[in-house]
């Protein structure tokens, strides 16, 4: 794929366009240099949608990204690119969604973001700690949290609102108190980790899904991959003349959801970009509906209170 190949677009519920491939920055265990090459990289192989979180720590490798890539002219101006961060969930209070907003907004060095999402639906008491204890864990104020979300979007610091890791049941209450619904919900999703329930929800509800470790994780017993070390779609690759990541990518897109792909390889990046001028084949698509399925973040602490 050239430089002037562009991902497609699909429209979100409130009429705004997003790439459905972004590049992600999380889980990045790296200097904040590293991180903005690699996002500068990935202008120039073409990607427009870059997706971070005040969690990650890499809002301002992306902001200064950004900047270079003006000044570069690989872009012609902010606008051209889709921007996505999230509300992490020390931040998930009516009365510091706003501030914790402002502060992404200036790490990022920009006016407005294309997308902010409530990273867990939980909530802790406010502290200095990224990850809290377990007894400073608490309910969210769902509706009043909302609420300073739908906030953000009337004061045109950001244009689409949604969350990231919401089951059916909190979407459901979400939804009976939204007055601007949410657009998207960002999921773990792969082929390992297939979503369907939630994927039938959302579609019926028009919530877009994106999805999160689209090419799985390293297992900690002996570093296996999921997702590259499925003899399924290692088969499937081979008959394609594809990799198994290029394969499990376009799974997702015939899906219909978006994916935030995280490599910072600069030869995988321009291969996750192949994937959208051929199709999986019909027994294709069968075989990997049969794949054992598993989630991966099941174990976290976090994720007791998101299940």
């Amino acid at each position: 794929m050239s430089n002037n190949n562009i991902v497609p677009t699909v429209v979100l519920s409130d009429n705004h366009s997003m790439p459905v491939m972004g590049l992600g920055s999380g889980d990045m265990v790296t200097f904040g240099e590293v991180v903005k090459n690699a996002i500068i990289e990935g202008i120039k192989a073409g990607y427009r949608h870059f997706d971070t979180a005040s969690s990650y720590g890499t809002e301002d490798a992306l902001g200064n990204a950004i900047e270079e890539a003006l000044k570069l002219g690989l872009i012609g101006s902010r606008d051209e690119l889709f921007i996505t961060s999230k509300l992490w969930f020390t931040d998930a209070h009516p009365d510091r969604v706003i501030p914790a907003l402002k502060k992404s907004l200036g790490l990022l060095k920009l006016e407005y973001l294309d997308l902010y999402l409530i990273h867990l639906p939980i909530s802790a008491k406010p502290g200095n700690s990224l990850f809290p204890p377990k007894e400073d864990i608490m309910p969210l104020d769902l509706k009043g949290v909302w609420a300073a979300m739908e906030e953000c979007r009337k004061l045109g610091l950001v244009k689409s609102i949604g969350v990231s890791n919401f089951p059916v049941r909190t979407l459901e209450s979400l939804l009976s108190v939204a007055t601007i619904p949410p657009c998207l919900n960002q999921v773990e999703m792969n082929a390992t980790c297939q979503q369907k329930e939630l994927r039938e929800y959302c579609k019926q509800k028009g919530i877009f899904v994106t999805a999160y470790s689209p090419l799985g994780t390293a297992s900690s017993a002996g570093g296996s991959n999921r997702i590259l070390d499925n003899e399924i779609l290692i088969n499937i690759a081979k008959s394609h003349g594809k990799s198994v990541a290029q394969v499990a990518l376009r799974w997702l897109y015939e899906q219909g959801v978006g994916f935030i792909v995280r490599s910072f390889n600069k030869d995988r990046m321009k291969q996750n970009l192949e994937i959208f001028d051929w199709s999986l084949t019909q027994d294709d698509l069968e075989k990997i509906s049969h794949i054992k399925q598993i989630r991966v973040h099941e174990d976290s602490y976090l994720f007791q209170y998101v299940a």
